[in-house]
């Protein structure tokens, strides 16, 4: 199985969220507030990272799972209609 992305597309995925992560890290840290509040949003911010990155990971297992389950059926109904002889008579 290919992969349909290209590196064009993979490279400004990359630089997207390099650049996202970035100011927004830069945002928290200059809030004008407390430190304990901006702590609390930099935690927030590195729990939402980390939580894209498990739900990416789910969707693409999920996806691998559906093809393999799909292309093993299709190799059952393949074997089927391969070993089916209709003129036969037992």
């Amino acid at each position: 199985m290919q992969s349909k992305t290209t590196g064009a597309f993979y490279l400004q995925s990359v630089i997207s969220f390099g650049l996202s992560l970035g100011a927004l890290t830069i945002g928290v840290a200059y809030l004008p507030v407390n430190a304990w509040i901006r702590a609390f949003f930099a935690v927030g911010v590195f729990y939402l990272v980390t939580a894209s990155f498990t739900l990416a990971k789910c969707v693409r297992d999920r996806q691998e799972e559906d093809a393999v389950v799909t292309r093993v059926d299709q190799a059952r109904l393949d074997k089927l209609l391969a070993e089916h002889d209709p003129f036969r008579t037992d």
